[in-house]
């Protein structure tokens, strides 16, 4: 059964970097969230309560972050500060919140008025900031009655579309340099040169939770290219498989279905299908995602498999990321990495969702 799977996983699950308050974690927080919202079972709060507790103390710091950082990934976790709130009232949960609006409030932005992606990215935006930045400060707005915060970070995610997006593909690219001085960004465009699956599974649940969070009218600005951009999402799964780590380029030798990504786009077109953005997906697609990405082990337990560890751009650890598809794909795979198994947590809410909103409309 798939959630014993994830029961076993987040018992044994280590902070991902140590200790320190990453958004790493933060998937397995989103993940344990969606489950106790979907589910009801008190065992995923309080596994969520007490993974975050260790963290932030009585709610004055947070472990191992520092803001002058600005870094965008860090603001992510905070989401689960604020379902804490919502379901303890217990205020430690806000103030630490509070924290991550502080450095929204000074974070570094381009000219078009996007966060940088982190402070050493200089005037880059990344899909993957996207995710990381809007539907934590959209949900603060909204709790705590400041939509200047809300209409500003939809004015982001926007403009970020805009600067993004490829019009020969209709998908988006991983990143843009705004100052066109990065050696991966073309001169023109300032984009990266190929569309990486988990980047574009970023922008896809952080455009579905923003519609969720935000409701109808404030999403207007972002309705048609998230209309779009999920249909084409849809277009470009393998037949009767997942998605490839270069989503368009099938063409591509080494080219493979890669998990993280596929777990992504299943959660948003669920997601999206019951907020009316999507269309209904395939028969049984969460299903061939649970079959594919869930093995076994030689000792009788589970693994997640085919996780792209990690891709970004620039220079890293004595080397040059291009950006480009042959890139993509001499990055390691691993299995149980949590920025997969997040999402699949992820992908199991959503679907809970929509099989309990059809079961409702049948009744009604």
């Amino acid at each position: 059964m798939l959630t014993d799977y994830f029961a076993a996983f987040t018992a044994r699950y280590t902070p991902y970097k140590g200790g320190p308050w990453c958004y790493e974690d933060g998937c397995l927080y989103r993940g344990l969230e969606l489950l106790h919202r979907a589910t009801g079972e008190a065992r995923w709060l309080d596994e969520l309560q007490a993974r975050v507790d260790a963290q932030i103390g009585d709610g004055t710091g947070l472990a191992g972050y520092s803001l002058s950082d600005y870094n965008i990934d860090n603001v992510m976790s905070g989401k689960a500060l604020l379902y804490l709130d919502e379901v303890t009232g217990d205020p430690k949960y806000m103030k630490a919140a509070a924290i991550l609006i502080d450095q929204l409030a000074t974070h570094p932005r381009t000219r078009s008025g996007v966060y940088w992606h982190k402070l050493r990215y200089p005037w880059q935006v990344w899909l993957d900031g996207l995710y990381m930045g809007a539907p934590f400060q959209i949900g603060y707005g909204l709790k705590t009655g400041e939509e200047a915060l809300v209409e500003d970070a939809i004015a982001q995610v926007a403009t970020a579309l805009e600067m993004t997006q490829v019009a020969a593909t209709g998908l988006y690219a991983h990143a843009m340099d705004e100052a066109r001085k990065q050696p991966w960004s073309d001169p023109e465009t300032g984009h990266n040169k190929a569309h990486w699956s988990r980047a574009l599974g970023w922008l896809a649940m952080a455009l579905v939770d923003i519609a969720d969070l935000a409701g109808p009218e404030r999403f207007r600005p972002l309705e048609a290219r998230t209309r779009a951009l999920l249909a084409r999402i849809a277009e470009l799964r393998v037949p009767g498989g997942l998605w490839l780590q270069v989503i368009d380029r099938p063409d591509l030798e080494g080219n493979y279905e890669e998990s993280s990504a596929s777990a992504m786009f299943v959660y948003a077109l669920e997601k999206g299908a019951g907020l009316g953005l999507a269309a209904e997906p395939p028969e049984g697609l969460f299903d061939i995602l649970a079959a594919k990405v869930v093995r076994e082990r030689e000792d009788g337990g589970q693994e997640m498999a085919e996780i792209c560890e990690v891709a970004g751009l620039g220079y890293f650890e004595n080397r040059f990321r291009d950006g480009s598809a042959e890139y993509y794909l001499t990055e390691r795979r691993v299995a149980d990495d949590i920025k997969g198994v997040g999402p699949l947590m992820m992908s199991y809410a959503a679907h809970l969702d929509r099989q309990a909103g059809a079961a409702r409309a049948q009744v009604a």
